[in-house]
């Protein structure tokens, strides 16, 4: 069955910073698809940002949240960006395994560091006290597990990984 698949949905995963909306965005551009961001499906479907509800119930909460509103998403021709989050919940994850191609954008924790400098505000689910690094240590290895396809974003222009992905997906 692999080589003559047609792509239904590109799912982009990875740490917040890895540049996933971004991406999407233009890759939605490229190929002529659909765009969606699952964080702002939350937003959309809470009436308030990211952090406010994480602040209000909690990651644990925010998370199922999270899956309810990622499980509500029924799309083809479609780039789905997702909150670095989407990981933690395996229903979450087998729900955007039907909906198409996982993809990962690896990022250094450096570069991660470098580009995310509102850890406070940006809406990223993290346990009490855990730093970013704790974040990033705790996630590699759960988005590597998931990923169909390993893009890696390191030293890539944002055309460099655009033109990585479109390899990848014209087989």
């Amino acid at each position: 069955m692999k080589g003559m698949r047609k792509v239904k949905n590109i799912v982009l995963i990875g740490m917040p910073g890895a540049g996933k909306s971004t991406v999407g965005v233009v890759l939605a551009k490229t190929l002529g698809m659909k765009f969606i961001d699952s964080d702002l499906v939350i937003q959309n479907r809470e009436n308030r940002l990211l952090q406010e509800i994480i602040d209000d119930i909690g990651m644990e909460r925010f998370l199922d949240v999270e899956k309810e509103a990622v499980l509500s998403i029924d799309v083809s021709n479609s780039i789905i960006a997702t909150g670095g989050s989407v990981i933690f919940r395996h229903e979450t994850m087998e729900h955007l395994k039907q909906l198409g191609d996982i993809m990962y954008l690896k990022v250094s924790y450096e570069e991660i560091e470098r580009r995310v400098n509102n850890i406070t505000t940006r809406g990223i689910a993290k346990a009490k006290g855990h730093t970013l690094k704790d974040v990033y240590d705790q996630r590699v290895e759960i988005y590597e597990r998931y990923a169909n396809i390993v893009i890696d974003c390191n030293d890539k222009s944002l055309e460099g990984i655009i033109k990585h992905i479109k390899d990848n997906i014209t087989e």
